[in-house]
């Protein structure tokens, strides 16, 4: 499909251009003369990502702006108005960018780099630039792919704009937009907080790397040296939750996460992230996102609908509309 052929994209001096419906990841590269500009009034239903390969493109989202340059993975959330444009001053724009819902997994990567309004600058070391481009442009292929056969070569842009229409072709697409985070970010860890101690970090950390695993107050103690009543006691007060409690928490959040980006069934869901029975996931999963398992995987992948968790008030899934960090997650 060519970018003339999708509904929604983007061409020179658009204005109010809508982007790519929900629930699709679109993917294409361009690359603009002066004058090339996009304005979106009421923002966009999904993600979009941008990354900056030579040229420059001035960014805005809300109250919000940057100037792009080599290099730069400039990211837009959901729900805010924005725009974009050539740079003033120079003669072109050479840029990948993707559509989509982002997964609740980025959030962690992309929060330290947060601009405002939902507008997030990555400067990416130069080592990893040649990386990142071979990654957008697997994305492209990976895109394309059928389900039958072999994915499609990869090779150099070609004009066309890229929909993953199946299940496998937009999973393989957004592993390959993972990446690209991950190789722009470096996934650079939130600093340590201050007092904690490092056997409580390490006891989160085993929880998080693993959280289907069987874990218990004993085991999560043995592994970090300490006995079962000195680890609960502790971790309880510096963290501000029992163990288990955090345990359930990273639980649930592996569980929306496979909701998002699977097909697996409701009940594997529950198993691979660690609950024994799918009645009891099913009634702690709603109280903590406010909505079915079933309904959950519905309006993300089918509707464009970010669900925020459960804070205490009873409050039903909305369509995005935010401002400041979109990112729906709390502990």
């Amino acid at each position: 499909m060519r970018a003339d052929g999708l509904p929604g994209t983007a061409g020179p001096e658009d204005a109010g251009a809508p982007a790519p419906p929900p629930g699709l990841v679109v993917t294409g590269h361009f690359d603009q003369p002066p004058g090339y500009a996009v304005g979106r009034p009421r923002g966009s239903a999904s993600w979009l990502f941008t990354w900056t390969m030579s040229g420059g493109g001035r960014l805005w989202q809300g109250g919000a702006e940057t100037s792009a340059g080599a290099g730069h993975l400039v990211v837009l959330a959901p729900g805010t108005p924005h725009g974009y444009t050539t740079r003033p001053g120079d003669r072109h724009w050479r840029f990948w960018w993707a559509h989509c819902q982002a997964r609740t997994s980025w959030a962690a990567w992309l929060r330290p780099y947060h601009a405002g309004d939902g507008l997030y600058v990555v400067t990416s070391a130069p080592g990893v630039h040649g990386r990142v481009e071979t990654a957008f442009r697997r994305m492209h292929a990976d895109a394309r792919w059928t389900g039958t056969g072999a994915p499609p070569d990869v090779g150099p842009p070609d004009g066309q704009i890229a929909v993953a229409h199946g299940s496998a072709a937009r999973e393989l697409a957004l592993c390959a937009l993972e990446e690209v985070i991950l190789l722009a970010t470096g996934a650079r860890p939130a600093a340590p907080r201050p007092g904690l101690d490092p056997r409580i970090r390490r006891a989160q950390e085993l929880i998080d790397a693993d959280p289907g695993a069987p874990h218990t107050v004993r085991s999560l103690a043995e592994g970090v040296a300490l006995s079962p009543s000195r680890f609960a006691h502790l971790f309880s007060r510096q963290l501000g939750r029992s163990p288990m409690r955090a345990l359930r928490e990273a639980r649930l959040r592996h569980a929306a996460r496979l909701l998002e980006g699977t097909d697996l069934a409701v009940a594997r869901v529950a198993a691979a992230s660690g609950f024994a029975s799918p009645f009891h996931f099913n009634r702690v999963f709603r109280e903590r996102y406010g909505t079915p398992p079933g309904a959950y995987r519905t309006a993300v992948q089918g509707n464009g609908f970010q669900i925020a968790s459960r804070t205490g008030e009873n409050v039903p899934p909305k369509p995005i509309a935010r401002h400041g960090n979109p990112f729906p997650l709390t502990d």
